[in-house]
């Protein structure tokens, strides 16, 4: 039996909000635009949003046409800087990849831009760890499209979803496949679920989970 465990980005392997109001507000100065700096706090509001979602509530202000066009650049220049600088990365996670792999087969599956789980991935050589990978940027599936996708392309015949926010929880259940809290990121579950503490608890609470 294939066994595999899919994550998700931010709020459950890193923290990435610092960095990446940075790189959006020297963007925009770049451009020449007048407009606010990205703070870390506008970066929080919109994390797990599609990236459509994303450009209406930061440049809501701007048609259509030009907040996605911003937005792009913004994605792009991210992309970069992510790539150079990194994010804040929760404890001992590539201790808990390791300790994983010996059993399941790992994903990542985010609402994120085209190259964004790539950064992470080339910054830290997180590259081995990971089996196959997706994201609304590739395809703009939402993400229960795309856990389900990955799910069937990588013949899985069990999988578990690792998420922080209610959407990542929502999603996984239109999947059809199981849920695990980070409940150190940034969100809450209304519903009942297993729940890490910590991401180096996962190891441990797969044995009763998977028995």
């Amino acid at each position: 039996m294939k066994k595999g465990l899919i994550f998700d980005m931010d709020g459950t392997l890193w923290d990435s909000s610092e960095n990446v109001a940075a790189s959006w507000t020297e963007k925009i100065r770049e451009l020449g635009l007048e407009r606010p700096d990205i703070t870390k706090s506008d970066v929080m509001g919109v994390m797990g949003l599609t990236m459509d979602r994303i450009a209406d509530a930061l440049f809501g202000d701007l048609s259509k046409e030009k907040r996605m066009e911003l937005l792009d650049l913004c994605c792009q220049h991210e992309n970069d800087y992510l790539r150079k600088h990194g994010g804040v990365l929760y404890p001992d996670l590539e201790k808990t990849f390791v300790r994983l792999k010996k059993k399941y087969h790992l994903y990542i599956v985010s609402n994120c831009q085209q190259g964004y789980i790539e950064a992470f991935l080339e910054h830290y050589g997180f590259g081995k760890h990971f089996d196959d990978i997706e994201c609304y940027g590739n395809n703009l599936k939402e993400k229960g499209d795309n856990i389900a996708l990955l799910a069937k392309r990588n013949g899985l015949d069990k999988a578990w979803y690792v998420g922080d926010i209610q959407g990542d929880y929502d999603a996984t259940m239109k999947a059809g496949l199981d849920f695990i809290h980070s409940a150190y990121g940034f969100g809450t579950i209304k519903q009942i679920v297993p729940e890490l503490q910590r991401f180096s608890d996962l190891p441990n609470l797969m044995k009763e989970l998977d028995k």
